[in-house]
């Protein structure tokens, strides 16, 4: 007995340490505060699509074989070593923090078994996101390809199992800024505001089992206030006409409606307890959608939804705010880059994704701008619960044009391109209540047929604010004007009548905290201090100047930014966030008359 019992004991100590045996992150730069909870058995542990939960599902994160060869020569036959997946290869949680040329390819592969309760169901095989090209195998069977950095994708692989031992290849190319694609603040060669190049798996990638007639996603829309209801239209795979969908609402564990459709069909759930969604009452109904035929239930589905409405319209003033649920709502935050310094795109855990939120929310801002870059699923369903208006941008891609530039002429396929990539993200975030307006292009980077694109997003989604082009490259189009002031506050833009005007970026004052800095030297801000109370003198006078700006007509004013990224130092946060700047107390009294001044 006693022999039995050591060996279980020294089982359970040699498991975990078997990966960290074989990873550690990479050296050379900073770490996030973060970077020491990564469980590299359990990278990222937690379910990835918090609106659409099934019970059942295995994560893939973990430990990967990788290779990286020159375009074009197929499968290797030998593999440079381990990767950590999701992080990126040129990242340091990644283990590898290797560049991938534009001439090369990036190779994945690892096993999987499938689970013996899995038996008879259709297997899902989903990518958090990919950047940028990828082509996906399982067992030497391709399975499927996608394009686009930014969204989540999926795969039916049932049909290329075999029993235990399953392989699973994955082929990646990116080339950055030499392609056309979207791709952020993402350079071959990384300076000022450009940072490092992201190729490859950055988002979870898991697997999960659904009866061969499965619900695969549902379209909500918030309808007015005054009408106290819900629109809901649920897909499924098979389509059947013999099959109905019934919809449970549920407030604070009430049930507050229940309706019932077919597939493809919309539903209004109305009336029920209206709960309205704001930042300072970020209020969510349980929802449960459940796949019927014949009275019995093959697919359950939970999900959460938040009852707001957000739009264009004018203040006793006749000056045209944004408003939330009938209200005007001044919107005040940082502009938000999404990047860490351990796993550029991908936040080390789940807890550093929701400290970002939590940390703008305590320094006294209720909104923020998801800067040409996506984040995964969860850190929307943060914000959704948290309580933070989102503006979220299309990331750039092709060329750039200058203030006062023609629209860029793209070829077809870049064109194609853009409106498949922006469509797949407007799709796969559209029912966060927390998301209020969609940034098509910012400051001329990628602009093309601007016009259409502002059409062509507005008619996607009518229900929120469509922001044409932040910064300088205007016409004339969508919801609002937004103009960029470094460091601000600046004129006053004319105000207009069918548009709103804001202020999109302003701020940018700069302090590099030793020890706490991509590089030692040669950092980088719009305007450079030296010590904190520098720092908070130029801050406070920003905010006194902007004031006045409310009244004369200033609807939001986004302030940049949040966190240091790479040798910019512009952060109210450092890159590792471990230190907060100025305190959050102190900039929430700082933030306070502003986030708060259409309060009554």
């Amino acid at each position: 007995m006693r022999t039995i019992t050591v060996l279980i004991l020294i089982a359970a100590i040699v498991t975990p340490l078997t990966a960290f045996a074989q990873w550690a992150p990479a050296e050379g730069h900073i770490l996030s505060k973060f970077a020491s909870d990564v469980d590299p058995d359990a990278p990222l542990p937690e379910y990835p699509r918090p609106q659409f939960v099934r019970e059942s599902w295995l994560n893939l994160n973990g430990l990967w074989d990788y290779a990286i060869t020159g375009q074009g020569l197929g499968e290797p036959d030998d593999f440079d070593g381990k990767i950590l997946v999701p992080f990126c290869v040129e990242s340091a949680l990644s283990g590898v923090k290797k560049s991938v040329a534009t001439e090369e390819e990036l190779w994945y592969q690892r096993a999987f078994d499938i689970p013996a309760a899995w038996d008879g169901q259709r297997v899902l095989l989903h990518f958090g996101a990919v950047d940028w090209d990828c082509t996906v195998w399982v067992n030497e069977t391709e399975v499927g390809s996608h394009r686009g950095g930014y969204a989540p994708f999926s795969f039916d692989i049932t049909d290329s199992l075999k029993g235990d031992g399953n392989k699973l290849t994955v082929r990646v190319w990116d080339p950055t800024n030499d392609g056309y694609q979207p791709r952020g603040k993402q350079v071959n060669d990384p300076e000022g505001i450009w940072y490092t190049a992201v190729t490859g798996i950055w988002g979870t990638v898991w697997l999960e089992p659904v009866p061969q007639d499965a619900l695969t996603h549902v379209h909500f829309m918030p309808e007015q206030p005054q009408k106290s209801g819900a629109l809901f239209t649920p897909y499924t795979s098979g389509n059947d006409p013999d099959t109905e969908i019934e919809i449970t609402i549920r407030g604070n564990g009430e049930a507050a409606a229940i309706v019932t459709t077919q597939p493809g069909v919309s539903v209004a759930a109305s009336p029920f307890p209206l709960h309205q969604w704001t930042p300072d009452d970020p209020f969510l109904y349980d929802v449960i959608y459940e796949l019927k035929k014949d009275g019995e239930v093959i697919d359950r589905v939970t999900s959460y939804i938040g009852m707001r409405d957000v739009c264009m319209g004018k203040d006793k003033d006749g000056i045209n705010r944004i408003l939330l649920n009938d209200k005007p709502i001044f919107n005040f935050g940082p502009l938000d880059q999404g990047w860490w310094p351990d796993g550029l795109y991908t936040a080390p855990t789940d807890e550093a994704l929701r400290y970002d939120i939590e940390v703008t929310k305590a320094m006294g801002f209720n909104a923020t701008r998801k800067h040409v870059k996506v984040e995964p699923a969860r850190w929307y369903y943060w914000c959704d619960k948290l309580g933070l208006m989102v503006w979220q941008d299309m990331p750039n891609g092709d060329a750039h044009i200058g203030r006062r530039d023609p629209d860029i002429q793209r070829s077809k396929e870049s064109a194609d391109n853009y409106y498949h990539e922006w469509g797949e993200i407007m799709s796969s975030l559209h029912n966060h209540p927390s998301i209020i307006m969609w940034v098509p292009f910012n400051e001329g980077w990628g602009q093309f047929d601007t016009e259409a694109v502002t059409s062509w997003t507005m008619k996607k989604d009518p229900l929120r604010l469509v922001n044409q082009a932040s910064g300088w490259t205007d016409r004339d189009g969508g919801h609002v004007l937004d103009v960029h002031r470094y460091p601000g506050p600046g004129r006053m833009p004319d105000l207009e009548h069918d548009r709103i005007v804001v202020l999109g970026e302003f701020g940018g004052l700069g302090l590099p905290i030793k020890g706490h800095t991509w590089q030692d030297e040669n950092n980088w801000g719009y305007r450079g201090f030296e010590t904190v109370e520098e720092l908070r003198t130029a801050y406070a006078e920003l905010m006194e100047k902007f004031i006045p700006k409310i009244a004369e007509g200033h609807a939001a004013a986004i302030y940049t930014q949040i966190t240091d990224v790479e040798i910019e130092v512009n952060g109210l946060l450092t890159y590792d966030r471990a230190v907060n700047k100025l305190g959050a107390e102190w900039l929430k009294e700082q933030n306070a008359p502003i986030s708060n001044s259409f309060n009554e």
